[in-house]
């Protein structure tokens, strides 16, 4: 059997150790990425659950680089306006699109109007989640599971499925998993579970996507100080959240944003598949 041929990606060469960069072939590409007008400019942004908490601080961050975002939430119109209005104090353009996501129609409806005020669309990040603590499986009704799973991953599913006939090469997808998909967690074990399939949903689509240059990310926050977490947990548990981090805080919002930044500028321009771990330290090898 003849032996498969190989692809030859540059000319052959061979230097004496340690070797002279200038005579390579091509010569490596050492330049920062810079672009003056920010990193994101002249993109477009579709950022679900981007109201409050990461979703915001993300939003904020991406239009402070030159993006036009769009905002994809629930109910909590008072903090979809403040958001809006800090993106246009910061001299960018904010969208906002109410509907519950858990509904495969209004994620149809969210890229459908997000192209339909900006015309294109460049980034998605899948964002928008909740969860429900409960002690044991058994009071975990099949209602509250299955509503978890709408939420928390058929939205990010849908939302990707309708948004692929609008990216283009060089478009990215950023999904927000968790680090209890990694390490699980025994009171959130609905939630845990639809964050597990945010990890294999990035790496599949990841791979399915490479030949059309269309990266698909994904960042695991630890604990982060949201209005998510004080409408969960009881008092107590909210009054020390976060204090079991190696970190021994919660984070906040503004501190996770700065890994979408990197997942969706030029910066990560050769990361797709991968999973940004900002939990204060947990070590979680994954």
């Amino acid at each position: 059997m003849e032996e498969k041929e190989k692809t030859k990606l540059r000319p052959e060469q061979q230097q004496d150790r340690p070797g002279i960069e200038s005579k390579m072939k091509p010569v490596p590409e050492t330049e920062p990425h810079e672009n003056k007008k920010g990193k994101l400019n002249n993109k477009v942004a579709l950022i679900t659950g981007g109201d409050s908490g990461i979703g915001k601080a993300t939003a904020l961050l991406f239009a402070k680089e030159g993006a036009k975002i769009s905002i994809a939430y629930l109910k909590e119109d008072s903090d979809a306006l403040a958001t809006q209005d800090k993106i246009h104090s910061l001299g960018g353009e904010c969208f906002l699109i109410k509907g519950d996501l858990s509904q495969e129609k209004n994620c149809k409806k969210a890229i459908e109007k997000t192209i339909g005020e900006f015309g294109k669309l460049d980034i998605v990040v899948n964002n928008a989640a909740l969860h429900w603590e409960c002690e044991s499986i058994e009071n975990i009704s099949t209602e509250q599971l299955i509503k978890t799973f709408q939420t928390d991953f058929f939205s990010y599913f849908w939302i990707t499925k309708f948004a692929l006939r609008y990216l283009r090469k060089g478009s990215n997808i950023i999904n927000t998993t968790s680090v209890t998909a990694y390490r699980g967690s025994p009171t959130l074990i609905d939630y845990s579970a639809a964050k597990g399939a945010i990890v294999s949903f990035t790496r599949s689509m990841s791979i399915n996507l490479m030949d059309k240059g269309i990266r698909v990310n994904a960042v695991a926050p630890g604990p982060i100080w949201t209005p998510l977490i004080a409408s969960t947990f009881d008092a107590d548990k909210v009054s020390e959240f976060g204090s079991n981090s190696p970190m021994k805080r919660a984070g906040m919002p503004d501190e996770v944003a700065p890994c979408y930044l990197f997942l969706a500028s030029e910066d990560s321009s050769y990361i797709s598949g991968q999973v940004l771990h900002p939990n204060g330290g947990e070590i979680i090898n994954g």
